[in-house]
Protein backbone atom coordinates (compact mmCIF):
# COMPACT_ATOMS: atom_id res chain seq x y z
CA UNK A 1 0.00 0.00 0.00
CA UNK A 2 1.29 3.13 -0.93
CA UNK A 3 1.91 5.84 1.91
CA UNK A 4 0.38 8.71 1.78
CA UNK A 5 1.41 12.06 2.85
CA UNK A 6 1.85 11.73 6.57
CA UNK A 7 4.14 9.16 6.47
CA UNK A 8 6.55 12.24 5.20
CA UNK A 9 7.03 13.52 8.93
CA UNK A 10 7.57 11.28 11.73
CA UNK A 11 6.05 11.21 15.44
CA UNK A 12 9.32 13.38 16.56
CA UNK A 13 8.10 15.98 13.72
CA UNK A 14 11.40 15.64 11.46
CA UNK A 15 10.42 14.79 8.29
CA UNK A 16 13.38 11.71 7.72
CA UNK A 17 16.09 13.43 5.96
CA UNK A 18 16.20 16.01 8.57
CA UNK A 19 15.46 12.77 11.17
CA UNK A 20 18.70 10.77 9.16
CA UNK A 21 20.70 13.78 9.74
CA UNK A 22 19.78 14.01 13.52
CA UNK A 23 20.83 10.79 13.64
CA UNK A 24 24.20 10.99 13.09
CA UNK A 25 24.97 14.08 15.36
CA UNK A 26 22.90 13.33 18.13
CA UNK A 27 25.14 10.96 19.91
CA UNK A 28 28.07 13.65 19.66
CA UNK A 29 26.01 16.72 20.83
CA UNK A 30 24.25 13.88 23.35
CA UNK A 31 27.81 13.13 25.40
CA UNK A 32 29.08 16.63 25.19
CA UNK A 33 25.71 18.16 27.29
CA UNK A 34 25.32 14.90 29.23
CA UNK A 35 29.20 14.25 30.20
CA UNK A 36 28.84 18.25 31.37
CA UNK A 37 25.81 17.41 33.73
CA UNK A 38 27.85 15.76 36.75
CA UNK A 39 30.56 18.36 37.66
CA UNK A 40 27.53 21.51 36.52
CA UNK A 41 25.23 19.17 38.82
CA UNK A 42 27.98 19.36 41.56
CA UNK A 43 28.61 23.12 41.33
CA UNK A 44 24.73 23.63 41.93
CA UNK A 45 24.56 21.78 44.90
CA UNK A 46 26.96 23.70 46.85
CA UNK A 47 24.29 26.29 46.86
CA UNK A 48 21.45 24.60 47.03
CA UNK A 49 19.81 20.91 49.07
CA UNK A 50 19.94 17.72 45.87
CA UNK A 51 15.94 17.52 45.73
CA UNK A 52 15.19 21.17 45.96
CA UNK A 53 17.33 21.65 43.56
CA UNK A 54 15.42 18.69 41.19
CA UNK A 55 12.33 20.63 42.00
CA UNK A 56 13.25 23.86 41.02
CA UNK A 57 14.98 22.58 37.86
CA UNK A 58 11.67 20.17 37.05
CA UNK A 59 9.48 23.42 37.94
CA UNK A 60 11.19 25.66 35.21
CA UNK A 61 11.30 23.42 32.78
CA UNK A 62 7.56 22.25 32.89
CA UNK A 63 6.75 25.79 33.32
CA UNK A 64 8.75 26.15 29.86
CA UNK A 65 7.21 23.42 28.00
CA UNK A 66 3.54 24.07 29.06
CA UNK A 67 3.09 27.18 27.02
CA UNK A 68 4.51 25.47 24.36
CA UNK A 69 2.51 22.55 24.72
CA UNK A 70 -0.45 24.92 24.26
CA UNK A 71 0.09 26.28 21.70
CA UNK A 72 1.19 24.13 19.60
CA UNK A 73 -0.97 21.28 19.91
CA UNK A 74 1.86 18.94 19.08
CA UNK A 75 0.80 13.97 18.25
CA UNK A 76 0.02 13.27 21.86
CA UNK A 77 -0.16 9.20 22.85
CA UNK A 78 -3.26 7.31 21.35
CA UNK A 79 -4.13 5.76 24.43
CA UNK A 80 -4.13 5.53 28.10
CA UNK A 81 -1.95 3.27 28.13
CA UNK A 82 0.67 5.37 26.33
CA UNK A 83 0.23 7.99 28.63
CA UNK A 84 1.16 5.51 31.44
CA UNK A 85 4.64 4.43 29.04
CA UNK A 86 5.55 7.91 29.05
CA UNK A 87 4.96 8.48 32.71
CA UNK A 88 7.06 5.27 33.51
CA UNK A 89 10.20 6.06 31.63
CA UNK A 90 9.43 9.75 33.32
CA UNK A 91 9.56 8.61 36.16
CA UNK A 92 13.04 6.28 36.05
CA UNK A 93 14.67 8.96 34.48
CA UNK A 94 13.71 11.84 36.24
CA UNK A 95 12.92 10.65 39.88
CA UNK A 96 15.24 7.37 40.26
CA UNK A 97 18.15 8.38 38.04
CA UNK A 98 18.27 12.26 38.75
CA UNK A 99 16.99 12.08 41.99
CA UNK A 100 19.24 9.10 43.43
CA UNK A 101 22.38 10.53 41.54
CA UNK A 102 21.98 14.10 43.29
CA UNK A 103 20.90 12.32 46.73
CA UNK A 104 24.42 10.58 46.43
CA UNK A 105 26.60 13.83 45.05
CA UNK A 106 25.19 15.50 47.76
CA UNK A 107 26.44 13.33 50.26
CA UNK A 108 30.27 13.93 49.11
CA UNK A 109 30.65 11.59 46.09
CA UNK A 110 32.35 13.12 43.67
CA UNK A 111 31.29 14.23 39.72
CA UNK A 112 33.35 11.06 38.61
CA UNK A 113 32.78 8.64 40.85
CA UNK A 114 28.77 9.38 39.63
CA UNK A 115 30.06 9.72 36.32
CA UNK A 116 31.75 6.09 36.03
CA UNK A 117 29.05 4.58 37.94
CA UNK A 118 26.24 5.97 35.41
CA UNK A 119 28.64 4.72 33.02
CA UNK A 120 28.10 0.99 33.82
CA UNK A 121 24.35 0.96 33.55
CA UNK A 122 25.07 -0.58 29.73
CA UNK A 123 26.05 -4.31 31.48
CA UNK A 124 22.66 -3.71 32.93
CA UNK A 125 21.14 -3.52 29.80
CA UNK A 126 23.42 -6.01 27.81
CA UNK A 127 21.85 -8.49 30.38
CA UNK A 128 18.21 -7.64 30.53
CA UNK A 129 18.04 -6.66 26.89
CA UNK A 130 17.10 -9.97 25.61
CA UNK A 131 14.61 -10.91 28.20
CA UNK A 132 13.09 -8.05 27.94
CA UNK A 133 13.12 -6.81 24.47
CA UNK A 134 14.33 -9.86 22.81
CA UNK A 135 17.42 -7.99 21.40
CA UNK A 136 20.39 -10.42 20.62
CA UNK A 137 23.92 -9.17 21.89
CA UNK A 138 26.55 -11.14 20.20
CA UNK A 139 29.71 -11.67 21.76
CA UNK A 140 31.82 -8.71 20.07
CA UNK A 141 29.14 -6.98 22.04
CA UNK A 142 30.10 -8.24 25.08
CA UNK A 143 33.49 -7.18 24.30
CA UNK A 144 32.81 -4.16 23.83
CA UNK A 145 30.81 -3.59 27.09
CA UNK A 146 33.64 -5.28 28.88
CA UNK A 147 36.63 -2.70 27.56
CA UNK A 148 34.15 0.23 27.67
CA UNK A 149 33.61 -0.17 31.21
CA UNK A 150 37.53 -0.94 32.00
CA UNK A 151 38.34 2.21 29.94
CA UNK A 152 35.46 4.30 31.83
CA UNK A 153 37.10 3.28 34.89
CA UNK A 154 40.88 4.12 34.29
CA UNK A 155 39.76 7.40 33.31
CA UNK A 156 38.10 8.30 36.96
CA UNK A 157 40.31 5.97 38.84
CA UNK A 158 43.51 7.92 37.24
CA UNK A 159 42.28 11.49 39.29
CA UNK A 160 41.85 12.18 42.91
CA UNK A 161 37.85 12.27 42.04
CA UNK A 162 37.82 8.77 42.27
CA UNK A 163 36.30 7.33 45.70
CA UNK A 164 35.99 3.85 45.69
CA UNK A 165 34.61 3.55 49.43
CA UNK A 166 30.50 1.80 49.27
CA UNK A 167 28.83 4.06 51.25
CA UNK A 168 25.84 5.32 50.83
CA UNK A 169 25.94 8.03 48.71
CA UNK A 170 28.16 5.59 46.38
CA UNK A 171 24.95 2.63 46.61
CA UNK A 172 22.72 5.64 45.84
CA UNK A 173 24.28 6.37 42.64
CA UNK A 174 24.54 2.25 42.31
CA UNK A 175 20.40 2.72 42.52
CA UNK A 176 20.75 5.81 39.89
CA UNK A 177 22.41 3.93 37.30
CA UNK A 178 19.69 0.66 37.61
CA UNK A 179 17.04 3.79 37.04
CA UNK A 180 18.35 4.18 34.15
CA UNK A 181 19.10 0.86 32.39
CA UNK A 182 15.34 0.51 33.60
CA UNK A 183 14.13 3.48 31.61
CA UNK A 184 16.07 2.14 28.25
CA UNK A 185 15.10 -1.31 28.18
CA UNK A 186 11.00 -0.27 29.09
CA UNK A 187 11.15 2.60 26.38
CA UNK A 188 12.20 -0.02 24.14
CA UNK A 189 9.82 -2.73 25.23
CA UNK A 190 7.10 -0.26 25.41
CA UNK A 191 7.73 2.97 22.90
CA UNK A 192 5.57 5.47 22.23
CA UNK A 193 4.98 8.04 19.36
CA UNK A 194 4.35 10.96 20.37
CA UNK A 195 5.78 14.86 20.26
CA UNK A 196 8.88 15.76 22.48
CA UNK A 197 7.53 18.49 23.68
CA UNK A 198 4.71 16.27 24.81
CA UNK A 199 7.10 13.68 26.18
CA UNK A 200 9.44 16.17 27.73
CA UNK A 201 6.30 18.05 29.24
CA UNK A 202 5.06 14.69 30.67
CA UNK A 203 8.02 13.23 32.18
CA UNK A 204 9.53 16.34 33.84
CA UNK A 205 5.69 16.72 35.27
CA UNK A 206 6.34 13.46 36.93
CA UNK A 207 9.33 14.26 38.20
CA UNK A 208 7.97 17.43 39.77
CA UNK A 209 5.28 15.51 40.92
CA UNK A 210 7.11 12.97 42.90
CA UNK A 211 10.50 15.23 43.85
CA UNK A 212 8.62 18.23 45.05
CA UNK A 213 6.58 16.60 47.78
CA UNK A 214 9.73 14.99 49.18
CA UNK A 215 11.70 18.14 48.85
CA UNK A 216 8.96 20.05 51.06
CA UNK A 217 8.86 17.30 53.64
CA UNK A 218 12.98 16.23 53.86
CA UNK A 219 14.60 19.79 53.06
CA UNK A 220 14.47 23.20 54.50
CA UNK A 221 14.08 24.84 50.93
CA UNK A 222 17.31 26.95 51.13
CA UNK A 223 18.83 28.54 47.60
CA UNK A 224 21.80 30.30 47.72
CA UNK A 225 20.94 32.57 44.29
CA UNK A 226 24.39 33.35 43.89
CA UNK A 227 25.24 33.80 39.84
CA UNK A 228 27.28 30.55 40.20
CA UNK A 229 24.15 28.88 40.87
CA UNK A 230 22.15 30.54 38.36
CA UNK A 231 24.66 29.48 35.74
CA UNK A 232 24.25 25.93 36.74
CA UNK A 233 20.73 25.45 37.20
CA UNK A 234 20.60 27.18 33.31
CA UNK A 235 22.89 24.88 31.58
CA UNK A 236 21.23 21.85 33.38
CA UNK A 237 17.96 22.87 32.14
CA UNK A 238 18.86 23.57 28.93
CA UNK A 239 21.65 21.52 27.72
CA UNK A 240 21.14 18.72 29.93
CA UNK A 241 17.45 18.30 30.79
CA UNK A 242 15.88 19.64 27.76
CA UNK A 243 18.00 18.74 24.49
CA UNK A 244 20.58 15.80 26.07
CA UNK A 245 17.22 13.90 27.13
CA UNK A 246 15.34 14.60 24.13
CA UNK A 247 18.05 13.25 22.05
CA UNK A 248 18.42 9.95 24.30
CA UNK A 249 14.87 9.18 23.90
CA UNK A 250 15.15 9.89 20.36
CA UNK A 251 17.89 7.65 19.87
CA UNK A 252 16.27 4.94 21.90
CA UNK A 253 13.63 5.29 19.20
CA UNK A 254 15.97 4.53 16.51
CA UNK A 255 18.41 1.90 17.92
CA UNK A 256 18.95 -1.07 19.67
CA UNK A 257 18.97 -0.71 23.34
CA UNK A 258 22.38 -2.08 23.87
CA UNK A 259 23.76 0.13 21.40
CA UNK A 260 22.51 3.82 22.77
CA UNK A 261 23.79 2.52 26.34
CA UNK A 262 27.08 2.21 25.40
CA UNK A 263 27.17 5.05 24.56
CA UNK A 264 26.97 5.81 29.00
CA UNK A 265 31.20 4.57 28.25
CA UNK A 266 31.99 7.34 26.78
CA UNK A 267 30.58 9.79 29.78
CA UNK A 268 33.71 9.63 32.29
CA UNK A 269 35.96 10.30 29.33
CA UNK A 270 34.17 13.09 27.75
CA UNK A 271 33.79 14.56 31.13
CA UNK A 272 37.81 13.92 31.85
CA UNK A 273 38.14 15.89 28.46
CA UNK A 274 35.67 18.99 29.81
CA UNK A 275 38.30 19.32 33.00
CA UNK A 276 41.21 19.77 31.05
CA UNK A 277 39.88 21.72 28.33
CA UNK A 278 37.94 24.20 30.80
CA UNK A 279 39.63 23.71 34.00
CA UNK A 280 43.14 22.53 33.05
CA UNK A 281 42.59 18.91 35.40
CA UNK A 282 45.98 17.00 33.77
CA UNK A 283 45.21 13.78 32.02
CA UNK A 284 47.58 11.38 32.72
CA UNK A 285 49.00 7.96 30.35
CA UNK A 286 46.75 6.32 32.22
CA UNK A 287 43.12 8.27 31.48
CA UNK A 288 44.05 8.68 27.46
CA UNK A 289 44.38 4.69 27.94
CA UNK A 290 41.19 4.71 29.26
CA UNK A 291 39.39 6.95 27.01
CA UNK A 292 40.92 4.97 23.78
CA UNK A 293 39.67 1.55 25.30
CA UNK A 294 36.49 3.22 25.57
CA UNK A 295 36.33 4.04 22.23
CA UNK A 296 37.09 1.11 21.20
CA UNK A 297 34.19 -0.58 23.62
CA UNK A 298 31.94 1.61 21.89
CA UNK A 299 33.13 1.17 18.13
CA UNK A 300 32.78 -2.72 18.91
CA UNK A 301 28.92 -2.32 20.64
CA UNK A 302 28.30 -0.37 17.50
CA UNK A 303 29.42 -2.73 14.43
Amino acid sequence: MKPGPASNTSASGLSPSRSDLLARVAPVIFLLFWASGFGVAKIGLRHAEPLTFLSLRFGLIVALFLPVFLVQRPSVPTSRAGWGHLAIVGFLIQSVYFGLAYLGMSLGVSAGTAAVIASLQPLVVAIAAPIVSQERVRPRHWAGFLLGAAGALLVVSAGEGFEASLDAGVWLCVGSAIGMAGAVLYQRRFPVAAHPVTVNLVQYAVGLATIAPMAIWLETGRIDWTAEFVLSLGWLIVANSIIAVSLLLFMIGRSEAARVSALFFLVPPVAALFGWLLLHEDIGVQAWCGIGLALVGVRLVSL
